[in-house]
């Protein structure tokens, strides 16, 4: 099925009503009811891996907010593949229900349901941040992180061992039986993480991925571990619904990875059936200097939007409906994905629909107090 995406032309076209933010995204079989989407935001409340009530309010509370997809935390596809023993997991099938008790309630209440499927490398085995941070020792729950190659990500970071290749086969097979876990769950969107300094970005970056054979060196070999994963999810997951992929586009340092070799992963990966680049940045390396702002990541969203053909995703301090509205409004991205501003806001969709003046999916509990 041919993906269904909106160009930059057709987006700066839009008349300047507030009604960009709050149109429609189709893609493969679903239509997201408008461009907001939650960003996936850790939460560091898990016990071996299974989701509970705290996961369900969140999640759930944010469909009630009126967002048009609610993607999961970072979703482990290993016990090793998380970046605490607190993470949220889909390792095995017993994670299924309390996951699809979740996707039920999110997609009752309006929204898509998404999970971000993910492998920490060499950031692995690591302490929740309220427990202090610091990587976390065997005794007391902690495991030898793995990565493409054996340098720890910076002092006080576990020092991972480089994979060996039937290691990095075993992951690839564990994200293909992730995804088809998450269609059991009743996920509609699946992402793959490939951002933030994680196992597929660190694949990805030059700075990181010391290797010499097959799977490093080249932008080819590179890219290998991203493609892969790609393809062994397009084996389970079915054709008419959407995958998306998460990247940082830029390592925000000289001689890592940027947002032109971004641009040439985005043509690689379109045609194996990803739908939509979800555009972040950094995280790959300690030594990043990056120049924060409202909309910072904006500009690499366009650019792959444009360069690649591709549907993308917008993240990075987007506040206000104003601001999120331009963005669609000029084809700089597809959608926008709010993290802290949902935090502090689960309702900012509805509380948007209003200020841009259109018609929010205010849910009949709460009609009552709908603005007038």
């Amino acid at each position: 099925m041919k993906n269904v995406q909106v160009s930059a032309a057709e987006g700066a076209a839009k008349p300047a009503t507030g009604a960009s933010l709050f149109q429609p995204l189709r893609q493969r079989s679903i239509e997201l009811r408008n461009r907001i989407a939650v960003s996936p935001m850790c939460q560091y409340s898990s016990e071996d891996g299974f989701a509970d009530e705290w996961h369900l309010v969140h999640l759930g509370s944010r469909a009630v907010g009126g967002a048009g997809a609610v993607l999961t935390e970072a979703t482990a596809v290993t016990p090793e593949g998380r970046i605490s023993p607190d993470d949220l997991g889909i390792w095995k099938d017993e994670h299924i229900p309390a996951l699809e008790r979740i996707t039920r309630f999110v997609r009752e209440h309006g929204a898509a349901a998404g999970i971000q499927l993910a492998h920490a490398g060499r950031k692995a085995s690591m302490a929740s941040s309220w427990k202090g941070g610091g990587m976390v020792p065997p005794e007391q729950g902690g495991w030898a992180p793995i990565g493409p190659s054996g340098e720890p990500f910076a002092p006080g970071f576990p020092v991972p061992r480089a994979m060996t290749e039937a290691e990095i086969l075993a992951t690839i097979a564990a994200f293909r039986a992730a995804a088809s876990r998450a269609l059991k769950a009743g996920f509609q969107i699946v992402e793959i993480h490939g951002a933030h300094g994680y196992l597929i970005h660190e694949f990805l970056s030059p700075l990181v991925n010391r290797r010499t054979d097959p799977w490093g060196g080249s932008f080819e070999n590179r890219t290998r571990l991203a493609v892969e994963v790609t393809r062994a999810i397009r084996e389970v997951w079915p054709e008419e619904l959407p995958l998306w992929i998460r990247i940082s586009a830029s390592d925000w340092t000289d001689g890592g990875w940027d947002v032109e070799q971004s641009v040439q992963l985005a043509r690689l990966l379109a045609p194996l059936g990803v739908d939509l680049v979800d555009v972040s940045s950094g995280g790959g390396v300690a030594q990043q200097a990056i120049q924060v702002g409202p909309g910072y990541q904006v500009p690499f969203a366009a650019q792959i939007r444009r360069e690649a053909g591709v549907a993308t995703g917008a993240v990075g301090m987007i506040t206000s409906p104003d601001q999120a509205d331009a963005i669609i409004r000029a084809g700089e991205a597809d959608l926008v994905l709010l993290a802290r501003e949902e935090l502090r806001s689960p309702y900012w969709p509805l509380h948007a629909a209003h200020a841009l003046g259109v018609e929010g999916p205010w849910p009949r509990q709460y009609e009552r107090s709908r603005p007038r």
